[in-house]
């Protein structure tokens, strides 16, 4: 194992967040907040925590292994992580060190759980700094890396493929630094066009900024205690994130196709055309029911048919896409909706949206292939001789990438299970232990039970705030490349 290169990167990542910080203290002074102090004893113990390891280690060996991608990426999630609790604690916004774990875990993994009661008197450096992270760790620390830093061109593809696993990965340039910078580029311009919308569709800049770093990490955190629910009566901003959501959830290289006009390959891909379906059955299902069987609709709006049906199927929307992209923005409480779509959207925890997005989850294409997979069995119980392939796209999947699919199904599930009994065991009920686990490890956001939409996930224990913080971490880096470093495969020669 070749250490030197791990901890130089490690002392990289920790002068980048640093200098992250930065910027905190240009909005701390921005707005006469008296913590911008705060902030630079934050980014000072960052920054030199990491330059005697860059120097030190400096003439590390370039040429990295898979071993070394999988330690680099975990560690290195793990001290943006560490590091990213210091404003909270130099701040005193969050001075306990479990908490503040919890919500800089939240906010890297863009998962979007919170322990703040009441996000509103935070001071706007700390708001921003909490969706700053959402947005860093939307695209991955380590593709940014790639994309700004040519000492990681050697070995970029191992870091590459160690934080984005998944069945494949996807590359738009022979250069894997070619490919790191036009995913940021997308990511960066999506961000202004839905800042600069918001802006003109009544929010303020700031909020406007704020949301935008959340939507397009598939992140949760709002400015606001009620969510994008304080804006319901401003439909055009529920709209606007709605639809950016939507961009989050589709991958990413189908975003580069479209802004190249190459439309024909985006209706072509399976994985697409199954995350529309699904959306469009859910809400128009979810909307309908509401409509009719929920009064708040027929109260809390206009009175005439239109205006309740919209909102009806504006909120049924909004949550669907929410909730399968892992936003986790709230525009209504949907456990006050019946038992049967509180069951309908727990369910939806363990979809997450299409494989190169930034949602979390298992992801579509891979509930796609054991679809096709599961109902080829058939035919190929008819007929044992014959060579039927699963296809995706048009193309036959390899054997190899369906037993990764099916042994990432059944370790997802696997985790989940032992994720809520041990939720459980630490005295939480049914309801929040179950939704707990897989909303953590699905960087999903709210639950039900103690964790519904309009609570937070405060009144946790001690320990539960530390098991979810670290089945963030896990459904973030999609299992294997965590889970892998406590095998003991991994830590063998050769």
């Amino acid at each position: 194992m070749k250490f030197s290169f791990v901890l130089y990167y490690i002392g990289a990542l920790l002068c980048f967040n640093g200098l992250l910080m930065l910027l905190s203290v240009s909005i701390s002074l921005y707005y006469a907040e008296s913590i911008y102090w705060q902030w630079l004893l934050a980014s000072g113990i960052s920054v030199f925590s990491g330059l005697p390891l860059l120097y030190f280690f400096r003439n590390y060996d370039k040429n990295i292994r898979k071993k070394e991608g999988y330690l680099i990426v975990t560690l290195g999630w793990i001290t943006m992580i560490l590091s990213g609790t210091l404003p909270y604690l130099c701040s005193g916004a969050i001075p306990n060190f479990v908490d503040a774990l919890f919500e800089s875990s939240s906010g890297y993994t863009t998962t979007g759980a919170t322990i703040v009661d009441n996000v509103e008197i935070l001071p706007k450096s700390i708001l921003f700094w909490r969706s700053l992270t959402h947005w860093i760790g939307g695209m991955g620390i380590i593709v940014l890396f790639i994309a700004i830093l040519p000492l990681l061109g050697i070995g970029g593809m191992q870091l590459f493929s160690a934080e984005a696993s998944g069945i494949k990965t996807d590359k738009l340039h022979p250069r894997i630094t070619q490919t790191a910078k036009v995913l940021w580029g997308i990511y960066c311009g999506y961000t202004l066009v839905e800042t600069l919308l918001l802006w003109w569709a009544g929010m303020d800049l700031f909020d406007a900024v704020n949301h935008s770093f959340s939507t397009l990490s598939s992140g949760g955190f709002s400015t606001k205690n009620a969510s994008v629910a304080y804006w319901n009566n401003v439909p055009a901003i529920q709209y606007i994130i709605l639809f950016f959501m939507f961009l989050a959830g589709t991958n990413f290289v189908l975003s580069y196709f479209l802004l190249k006009g190459e439309f024909r390959k985006i209706w072509q891909d399976d994985e697409f055309k199954a995350y529309v379906v699904i959306i469009v059955l859910l809400s128009v299902c979810i909307g309908v029911s509401i409509y009719f069987h929920t009064d708040f609709y027929k109260t809390e709006y206009h009175p005439q048919v239109w205006g309740r049906a919209e909102a009806a199927f504006r909120h049924a929307f909004f949550q669907v896409v929410s909730i399968i992209t892992t936003t986790g923005f709230i525009t209504s409480d949907y456990t006050a909706w019946g038992t049967f779509l509180q069951v309908m959207i727990f369910g939806l925890l363990f979809f997450g949206a299409c494989a190169g997005s930034t949602s979390g989850g298992i992801k579509i294409v891979r509930h796609l292939l054991m679809l096709k997979n599961g109902i080829l069995e058939f035919k190929r119980a008819l007929h044992p001789s014959a060579i039927i392939p699963t296809r995706l796209n048009g193309r036959a999947i390899s054997r190899n990438i369906m037993y990764n699919v099916i042994g990432f199904f059944v370790l997802y599930m696997a985790l989940f299970t032992i994720g809520a009994l041990l939720l459980a065991f630490l005295g939480n009920d049914f309801q929040t232990a179950m939704s707990a686990s897989a909303t953590t490890l699905g960087n999903a956001g709210p639950g039900l039970g103690q964790i519904n939409p309009m609570t937070t996930f405060n009144s946790l224990s001690t320990p539960t705030k530390t098991c979810c913080s670290f089945l963030m971490l896990v459904g973030r880096l999609e299992l294997f490349t965590v889970l892998i470093l406590v095998t003991p495969y991994f830590w063998k020669r050769g």
